[in-house]
């Protein structure tokens, strides 16, 4: 499910607004502001049935796509062409859900190979390399810069979004969900690398530090994690039981420690670590669905669509 998202921010006064509003929507892109707290651009697409003055008192959401090019490379232009053809897909499903889509243009660098910035890893977090640095936080100002923009136009969006991602993007929107629970309605996550976050300090006597768990996330995010606030936020976590894609084994993804204590206290492969973190997010009373999809691999299938759907519009 991945189509650029990015509808006209109406331009200027009522006159303009008006002929906005006649014109059929396509994904915008809005330049790198770090004055404003973002290094990069971001695609917004918003349907037009949001700009109707008829549900102009109505407040509407946000759906965030972390952007997963599955690459390295160097050129932000090789990831950015990959968040256009994304792109292009989202007004389907933003017009069906009614909401608006917001995909960033975060690169993955292949010089700094080990900072998976896309998967938000522990390297991304912790970085000093300021092009990289805080890419959720970046995330942060490109929503509320896009909500500003459209309030202007007399379009209200909530401060809370709905998040959704695959695999590295997965990885992204679980950690997010973790990081910032207090602008998140909902998070659908699928294929996560090999293992969601867990919202656990310590599991059978052995600390988790991020991203396994929660032991250090004061220190790698300035801030403890918000487990009343994280509670109330609807997680639905999906994987294929042939799915053996795993990032715990690459060295971009987890350092050769996290993959050490990770392999022989929660399994070999995501599959085998399935029923624990299912446990970990019961027993600290997330409101987490899990679901497993028989037969399917590394990969979104047609009732996997239907259900992430589904799950969003229940939320938004």
């Amino acid at each position: 499910m991945s189509r650029a998202i990015l509808t006209a921010l109406f331009l200027f006064a009522a006159s303009s607004f008006s002929l906005a509003q006649t014109a059929k929507p396509e994904p915008i892109r809005i330049d790198a502001n770090p004055e404003k707290g973002f290094s990069y651009p971001y695609y917004l697409f918003v349907p037009a049935e949001l700009r109707d003055p008829s549900v102009a008192k109505t407040t509407h959401t946000i759906l965030v796509l972390p952007n997963n090019t599955g690459k390295l490379d160097d050129a932000l232009d090789f990831h950015e062409a990959d968040v256009k053809k994304r792109m292009a897909q989202v007004p389907t499903i933003a017009n069906l859900l009614k909401v608006a889509v917001i995909m960033p243009v975060f690169p993955r660098p292949s010089t700094d190979w080990k900072i998976y910035t896309h998967a938000l890893d522990r390297d991304a977090m912790v970085t000093d390399k300021k092009e990289y640095v805080r890419f959720d936080l970046q995330l942060i100002a490109m929503i509320d810069d896009a909500r500003r923009s459209l309030k202007k136009d007399g379009v209200i969006f909530d401060k809370r979004v709905l998040i959704n991602g695959f695999s590295a993007s997965g990885m992204f929107t679980n950690r997010f969900a973790f990081l910032h629970p207090e602008r998140v309605k909902a998070a659908a996550i699928g294929s996560p690398g090999g293992w969601p976050i867990a919202p656990a300090a310590t599991y059978k006597e052995k600390p988790l530090r991020y991203p396994i768990g929660i032991a250090d996330i004061k220190q790698v995010a300035g801030k403890s994690l918000d487990l009343e606030t994280l509670r109330k936020v609807p997680l639905f976590i999906y994987l294929g039981d042939k799915d053996d894609n795993d990032s715990v084994i690459f060295g971009d993804s987890y350092d050769a420690e996290d993959k050490d204590l990770i392999l022989p206290l929660l399994g070999a492969k995501p599959i085998d670590r399935w029923e624990a973190a299912r446990s970990m997010y019961a027993s600290a009373g997330l409101n987490a669905e899990f679901k497993l999809y028989p037969g399917i691999a590394h990969t979104i299938n047609d009732q996997m669509r239907n259900d992430i759907r589904a799950f969003l519009e229940r939320h938004k």
